[in-house]
């Protein structure tokens, strides 16, 4: 390593409230930043649920003005962001609730981004290549509050959500080191309900978050650490969690294993990403379900360039023979025993796209930290692979 891959821009999450119960403090939560009429953003399911009647009402009994916008897809698009900023600014809102998985935090996260934007700033020239996010105004941000009901993307501690262009197929990573909602609240009670296939598929999601980390070449000694504690605690709590969606501490240590995920991904991401995310605009596939798929053969193609963080990263588990193939076996294990298909195809994905495919990932801005450098046809090839089940 040379002196120059020292030279790095470090940028960490804010306040944070862990705990059972703890969504009662949302309303002490949006005054302390300045909320008078904050505008609670979620998907449909949730917003059909009984809880968000409850917190909506302990919101109003506080004397704030909330009104519940849940316009969101599942893969989130532009339209939805744009709706939520109309529904913001129609509604003279002055904050933001992100509430729910990975599709209603990062909605709501843009929305804050965009709703007091000067006129005429498109969402795409937020996209996370280069120094695009100084296209916009920091101070203009609105304030966020993130209640995540899901333990999978960590958007909660986040500085970017992934929108897809609805013109170009194209999923978009929007990006601004002040998207960072200001105010976390994980509480374990919100998350009970999940069913076990989402359990599984959102906690693999958040495995993957750490996973990539923890392979990244870029020097970020803290993300490294973060990302090895966040997989230790899915390696213990994901199967508890997924057996048992009432167990309170395995619900909790998902939570945080997920903020640690999204936290510790400041080192980077890589293949996983940059394949699930074309992928996911391509099929409208669930994220975490995808990465979970792609996640051995991801690190198979990569084996050459992970061995020594893969011994260390089975040390730490306290695997038999640490090691790259001890990791992919875990993995594998961990896989079966949630109950995630083996391969794409289970996902009715073909290669008829896989040209396609493999150039929309080598262009989507995680495979900038992937350990080894692929072209088009390397992902193309593991894309195969994580077809036809080879490994």
């Amino acid at each position: 390593m040379t002196f120059d891959q020292f030279t790095m821009g470090w940028n960490y999450p804010a306040n944070i409230l862990t705990g059972v119960g703890r969504i009662r403090e949302l309303p002490e939560a949006c005054k302390a930043l300045g909320m008078q009429a904050p505008l609670l953003i979620t998907d449909p399911g949730l917003a059909a649920q009984p809880m968000m009647q409850d917190i909506v009402q302990a919101c109003r009994g506080s004397d704030l003005g909330i009104a519940v916008f849940s316009q969101v897809k599942g893969n989130p698009t532009g339209k939805n962001v744009l709706d939520g900023v109309a529904a913001f600014q129609d509604g003279g809102h002055d904050g933001v609730i992100a509430f729910g998985g990975g599709s209603g935090l990062d909605a709501a996260k843009a929305v804050a981004l965009m709703a007091n934007q000067r006129e005429g700033l498109s969402l795409w020239s937020l996209e996370d290549i280069g120094d695009n996010w100084k296209n916009a105004d920091g101070e203009a941000i609105v304030p966020a509050v993130a209640v995540p009901t899901t333990a999978g993307t960590g958007s909660e501690v986040g500085r970017a959500s992934v929108i897809t262009d609805e013109v170009e197929h194209v999923k978009r990573i929007i990006f601004h080191p002040g998207m960072v909602p200001a105010t976390v609240i994980l509480d374990p009670e919100l998350t009970v309900g999940l069913p076990p296939a989402l359990t599984a598929a959102t906690g693999m999601d958040a495995l993957s978050h750490c996973m990539e980390a923890w392979c990244s070449p870029r020097y970020h000694p803290m993300a490294e650490g973060i990302a090895v504690e966040g997989m230790r605690r899915v390696y213990h709590y994901l199967p508890r969690a997924h057996a048992d969606g009432s167990d309170l501490e395995a619900r909790m240590n998902m939570l945080v294993a997920s903020s640690m995920g999204a936290t510790a991904f400041q080192r980077g991401l890589g293949a996983m990403h940059a394949l699930a995310h074309p992928l996911g605009a391509l099929h409208d596939a669930h994220h975490g379900t995808l990465n979970a798929i792609l996640m051995p053969y991801v690190l198979r193609a990569n084996e050459r360039a992970i061995g020594e963080p893969m011994v260390r990263l089975g040390r730490y588990l306290d695997l038999d023979q640490p090691g790259t193939a001890a990791v992919i076996d875990w993995v594998l294990e961990l896989r079966e025993r949630l109950g995630i298909p083996h391969t794409l195809a289970g996902l009715d994905i073909d290669t008829r796209q896989a040209d396609k495919v493999g150039r929309m990932a080598v262009a989507d801005p995680s495979s900038g930290t992937n350990p080894l450098d692929f072209d088009a046809e390397g992902y193309r090839d593991i894309f195969i692979a994580a077809v036809e089940g080879r490994l």
